[in-house]
């Protein structure tokens, strides 16, 4: 019954439009009727909700479907219509670049874990990759040669390379020869980051220690892997992806 209203608003507003069939609606026209219910208003003033654009006509898109299968049209305007998505807005808390170096620098180096949450920050801060991303990364899934490191089914299931940076691929250096040696078991397991116990860590884990660290800090800030994938994408124009940063 909902999805019957929609389509009927849609032919009132096109025979307001001249148009009395459906074999006069094109593209053009389609793409018209999204503008014009991006700028329409309510009766309380406020504008359409994506949400709510997108019900009005997701409903049109079955229906030119269907009066081109029952051969109603020749063509379906509506087949290559984009719907309008909702914009992803970043938090409200993220790092600056100052609070960024006091989480890392408060990292004890001292020991395996220590260096390891080091190196795993700096990937994120290097990077701005998930936390599933980097729970799952690889020994060879980094090429220091070219600065690049490989991420293996991100999200879409599609394969990407990313920079790394020299500072990022020097601190992964040192947990490699320094750290991993004393926390790996298994010889044959290729995962980079491991936990205490040689065992890959959990995607959930591997956040719950980033945000320990960052509590550690004490910047009045919380957050884990997405804190710092959002402070990433926020400083990424002045630090130029962390690649212009000697190792510290």
């Amino acid at each position: 019954a909902t999805a019957g209203r929609y389509i009927g608003d849609f032919i009132v507003w096109a025979e307001e439009r001249g148009l009395h069939h459906p074999s006069q609606v094109s593209r053009a026209v389609l793409e018209r009727y999204q503008r014009w219910l991006y700028h329409y208003r309510k009766k309380d003033g406020l504008p359409l909700s994506v949400s709510g654009q997108r019900c009005k006509l997701v409903p049109l898109r079955g229906f030119f479907k269907w009066l081109t299968r029952v051969g109603e049209i020749g063509a379906n305007p509506a087949a290559d219509i984009d719907l309008p998505r909702k914009l992803r807005r970043l938090p409200r808390v993220v790092l600056t670049e100052t609070e960024a170096e006091r989480v890392m620098a408060g990292v004890d180096l001292g020991t395996p874990i220590g260096l390891r949450d080091r190196a795993m920050l700096e990937v994120l801060y290097a990077t701005g990759m998930r936390r599933n991303e980097i729970a799952h990364l690889e020994i060879g899934d980094l090429d220091a040669e070219r600065g690049v490191v490989l991420i293996r089914e991100g999200k879409g299931g599609k394969d990407r390379l990313i920079p790394m940076g020299e500072r990022a691929l020097h601190w992964v250096a040192q947990y490699l020869d320094k750290a991993r040696p004393q926390l790996a078991w298994n010889e044959r397991d290729a995962t980079l980051f491991l936990g205490n116990e040689g065992n890959p860590l959990s995607p959930l884990w591997l956040s719950t220690l980033i945000a320990k660290r960052v509590d550690a800090a004490e910047l009045g800030k919380r957050g884990g892997c997405h804190l710092w994938r959002h402070t990433m994408a926020t400083l990424m124009p002045s630090t130029n992806w962390r690649q212009a940063y000697l190792p510290m």
